[in-house]
């Protein structure tokens, strides 16, 4: 089984950020499962690594919660959530990294958010860090044995 240092979740309509920090984690010699590198084109929803996220949310936001295709994509990412060592929440971020957050916390993996913070939340005291940018997260990142 593949193992991770890092679960990267966000949102797909921040995949811009996400990417920055996954270039980030990876140009620290860290490895990484980020759902933004998994290739959706073949699929009814129609989603390569380079379409439109709008129209990908649009189109998966009309199927069922039962329809084989959202089950594949949850348990493909509930496996890379179960075999990393650390959740990474690029913020802002939706509901289900959200979820995604407090999944990590309950397997007792170290959690970290980088990005904005509109206010403070209790429930962000399961982020062992918090970093404002990308450039806080590397600088850290720079620090950690590897």
């Amino acid at each position: 089984m593949t193992t991770y240092d890092f679960f990267i979740a966000g949102r797909w309509r921040g995949r811009e950020a996400i990417r920055a920090v996954l270039e980030t984690v990876r140009a620290h010699g860290k490895t990484a499962y980020c759902f933004i590198e998994n290739d959706y084109s073949g699929d009814e929803i129609g989603l390569g690594t380079d379409g439109d996220p709008d129209v990908f949310m649009a189109r998966a936001e009309q199927l069922s919660q039962d329809h084989p295709l959202i089950r594949g994509i949850f348990a493909r990412d509930m496996a890379a959530q179960r075999s990393a060592d650390a959740l990474l929440l690029v913020l802002p971020a939706g509901h289900a990294g959200h979820i995604e957050a407090g999944v990590a916390y309950g397997l007792g993996q170290r959690c970290y958010a980088v990005g904005p913070v509109d206010k403070t939340e209790t429930l962000y005291c399961i982020f062992d860090r918090m970093f404002d940018d990308v450039a806080a997260l590397g600088a850290w990142l720079g620090g950690v044995a590897a």
